[in-house]
């Protein structure tokens, strides 16, 4: 079991002070926070990918080899790489330098993005948004299991005897989770190509979350993968953790109330009624989380996001302390119980490993 954050990289006014950090101060934060989520213990951080203010998270790559140089164990990922609007090539090559540098320590998510102007930014027609994450993923596909690919699609020129460089480290591509939070087709995609389905699980209900966990693990045995209960799935989550509960809920309520994606709605306390959120002590955030499993079956990854709506860098760094302090429990809460037939989280050395196994 993996156990991660990830980051939307949003540049958001904390409510408290009136305060807005700057791009610079944003961009640093994620990487000392990165470097704390090793620190404390952590498995995965996940960085995403916009194109528009109030986001500086349009350079994913660059970021990743940036905290790769400066830590040694976290694993790398995305949340999300915009498969939509970015050149399957361009992430072929930019994805596959960085398996490189980082010795395999990285994987991907990939995804639609919310965000609809960035489409006609890049020549892109946001009403063919499904069709584009389908089809530039078949390229994306072959451009790393195949040393020269013709194509011939919709969205982008022909390509005639190409060979995406640099090819795979050790011959092995990248790890892919496909992130969706209401789409059946992207779960399908993910079954079909035996690859990872990552649901975000942060805006929806419980009910939400298992129909389309359970859709993704039907669809991948369906496809001869392994029987359901070894499909690869991730989940996202919120948590803010004080020590005394109603001490989170009073320091947090003002950051949920005026967060740019569910401030000014329901409630602080429906809202962590009706989805993943958790407002509280580290207990309650432990329970909480490891309740997941009750929904979702045995999960391989479990990344959560802390670094938004405005919170300062200095309280982040205080969630992964708390966070630290609860994941050897978290861990032992995962592990109980868990049957030996399914699988652990990808890494690209246990992959490497099982591909030695099957060719012995």
């Amino acid at each position: 079991m993996q156990i991660g954050i990830f980051s939307v990289g949003d540049v958001t006014t904390d409510p408290t002070t009136g305060r807005t950090p700057t791009e610079h101060e944003r961009i640093t934060a994620q990487v000392r926070i990165a470097e704390k989520a090793e620190e404390v213990g952590l498995d995965v951080v996940a960085l995403g990918q916009h194109h528009n203010p109030p986001f500086v998270a349009s350079s994913p790559t660059t970021t990743m080899a940036w905290i790769a140089a400066r830590t040694k164990r976290i694993l790398l990922s995305t949340s999300t790489t915009l498969i939509t609007t970015t050149d399957p090539v361009r992430i072929a090559e930019d994805y596959g330098t960085l398996q490189h540098l980082t010795e395999g320590r990285m994987d991907l998510m990939l995804g639609r993005g919310n965000t609809g102007p960035v489409y006609p930014w890049f020549g892109k027609d946001i009403r063919r948004g499904l069709e584009l994450a389908v089809e530039n993923y078949a390229l994306l596909h072959r451009l790393w299991r195949e040393d020269v690919v013709d194509w011939q699609g919709q969205f982008r020129t022909p390509l005639q005897g190409f060979t995406a460089t640099p090819r795979p480290l050790d011959g092995l591509p990248p790890f892919v989770w496909h992130g969706s939070i209401r789409t059946p087709e992207i779960a399908e995609q993910a079954a079909y190509y035996d690859d990872g389905f990552f649901h975000n699980h942060i805006f929806w209900p419980a009910s939400h979350t298992r129909q389309m966990v359970a859709l993704y693990r039907r669809r991948f045995e369906h496809y001869g993968h392994g029987a359901a209960d070894q499909a690869i799935v991730g989940l996202g989550g919120q948590f803010f953790m004080r020590r005394n509960s109603q001490d989170a809920v009073n320091e947090f309520r003002p950051y949920f109330d005026n967060a740019p994606v569910y401030g000014h709605g329901p409630s602080l306390e429906d809202f962590s009624s009706q989805t993943p959120l958790t407002v509280g002590s580290p207990q309650q955030v432990l329970e909480r989380t490891l309740s997941f499993r009750d929904y979702v079956g045995d999960y391989q990854r479990q990344l959560f996001l802390i670094d938004h709506a405005g919170l300062p860098l200095s309280t982040v760094l205080e969630q992964l302390d708390l966070l630290g302090e609860i994941l050897p429990d978290l861990r032992a809460g995962f592990a109980e119980g868990r049957p030996a037939h399914v699988p652990d989280a990808p890494t690209h050395a246990g992959r490497l490993a099982a591909r030695e196994e099957a060719a012995a």
